[in-house]
This record gives structure tokens, C-alpha cells and sequence, in this order.
């Protein structure tokens, strides 16, 4: 079977998720942190007793993904992590951080498209949906609601590189700029990094997920050097794991004239 092919001229700002979802701006009122006791509930019912078994049969039969590594996050439970993971699916990559951080719920920064779509919208939030914003209003109210979450011992969910290339199964460049939430709130690193092998006899690719880490903030850095320091072990430990994928159906090319790849220390 030939393999598709993506051509691409940015490694950190192209997406082939092909949603064409239409992104809305987020109002500044929006709410990251629900008062609501009976919204709370429903969020809670929603996601332990509906996602969750939906989470853990699509994974099994489509991917017959396994977890490698799930007892590195039980020391952290009550206190609280960051997870950090490639993104390479859509569905795959929505329902995996619940079942690694299973039995907690997992927050997730998601695109502001994945809360764009009306009557989608509020499940997608009490699943735990964390959208980025765009105006700085917002952005004091999302990293707030990060705080608050940190201090809670939650667990919050990060795709550094940010777009979705399927089955990838390389590890892209991506910035040190999201490491800065773990640094600043003294909080834990572990990575998640999503890897492939064909699937005999039915077809299709086989998922499996290693989880590495803790990596903790270097408080003998200075602040600033804090983020780059965590994004670079992270990268290095997701890298070391990727070279496990052993089959990919899809071909990624960079077109000629394409921007360079940043130094992954970026």
C-alpha cells in the first residue's frame, strides 16, 4: 500500500489535522474555572463514567495502544504534573492523557477550534478543554487558571508541537515557551511520546505510549533559563523514544524554499 504524502514548508506552524473547523475569538469573559457545583458534577459524570470506557475501547481497537510506564506517575497523583506528548492524532491524541493519568481527569491546552463549534463547545470544556487564547485579557485569565490548577495537584496536558501531522514518527522542533507553566509552579515533567508499529493481521498501526520522566525545574538556573532547560530534557527523552516507532504510513517532505527548522534548544 503506498503511504501518503505531506508536504510542508514550516515544521512548527503547518497542520494537516484537516478539520476546517472556522476558529472564533474567545470572549474575554470566558470562564477557565467553573463555580457552577452542578456543572462540576455533570463535568465529572461526563468524563469518569461516559469518556472514559469510550476513551479506553476506541484505543484498544483501533490502536491496540498500550501504556508503558504509568506507575512513574503514581508518586504525583496528589501533587499534581504536567504532560507533555507529540501530536500525531486527533481522536487518539484527546483520549490518551486520560487513560496515563487514570483515575484523575487531565486538563488539556487545546487550539481555540476545538471550542469553536456551538453545540460541541461545553462537552468539549467539561472534558477539560483548556483553550490558548488570542488577546491579552484572556491570556491573564488563562494563565491564572493554570496557577490554580497547579495548586490543586491537577494535571495539565500540553502538545507542544502544537499541530497535528498524523502518524508522524518524528519528534518536530518546538519552542521552550509552554515550559515556563511547570517552572513557574514547581511542578513535575513527564513526557508521553506516542509510537508505531504495523498491525498483523487486521492492518492499520499499533500504538504504543512510553512514558519518561519526572523532570523537575532546575532551581540552580536562573528563571529564564528554567523553561529552556526542561523543554530540552523533554525533547531529548521524547526523541529517544520515538526511534522505537518502527512504521508509518505517511511520508512528510519539506517543499523546496521552505522555512528552516529552528535549533531544537529553540
Amino acid at each position: 500500500m503506498s503511504k501518503r504524502v505531506f508536504y510542508y514548508t514550516d515544521p512548527l506552524r503547518d497542520d494537516f489535522a484537516g478539520t476546517n473547523i472556522r476558529t472564533k475569538p474567545l470572549p474575554a469573559s470566558y470562564c477557565y474555572l467553573p463555580r457552577s457545583r452542578i456543572r462540576r458534577a455533570v463535568a465529572f459524570f461526563l468524563h469518569h463514567f461516559v469518556a472514559t470506557p469510550v476513551c479506553f475501547l476506541f484505543l484498544k481497537l483501533y490502536y491496540g495502544q498500550k501504556i508503558v510506564g504509568r506507575e512513574k506517575l503514581r508518586p504525583y497523583r496528589k501533587t499534581g504534573y504536567f504532560l507533555y506528548g507529540n501530536h500525531t492524532r486527533a481522536a487518539g491524541d484527546a483520549f490518551t492523557p486520560s487513560m496515563a493519568a487514570f483515575p484523575k481527569k487531565p486538563y488539556i491546552l487545546v487550539n481555540r477550534d476545538a471550542v469553536s463549534i456551538p453545540f460541541l463547545r461545553r462537552i468539549v470544556e467539561d472534558l477539560g478543554a483548556m483553550p490558548v487564547p488570542d488577546s491579552l485579557e484572556a491570556h491573564k485569565k488563562f494563565l491564572a487558571a493554570i496557577r490554580t490548577r497547579a495548586a490543586r495537584g491537577d494535571v495539565i496536558v500540553v502538545y507542544p508541537e502544537a499541530h497535528i501531522w498524523p502518524l508522524c514518527t518524528e519528534i518536530r522542533p518546538f519552542s521552550a515557551a509552554s515550559f515556563a507553566y511547570p517552572a513557574e509552579t514547581d511542578k513535575p515533567v513527564f513526557t508521553f511520546t506516542v509510537t508505531y508499529r504495523k498491525r498483523k493481521p487486521f492492518g492499520g498501526v499499533k500504538a504504543t505510549v512510553y512514558l519518561d520522566g519526572p523532570f523537575f525545574p532546575d532551581k540552580t538556573l536562573p528563571k529564564p533559563q528554567q523553561k529552556h532547560d526542561l523543554r530540552d530534557r523533554a525533547f531529548a527523552a521524547m526523541e529517544a523514544r520515538s526511534a522505537l516507532s518502527v512504521y508509518s504510513p505517511n511520508r512528510f517532505i519539506r517543499k523546496e524554499g521552505g522555512e528552516n527548522s529552528p535549533s531544537p534548544a529553540h
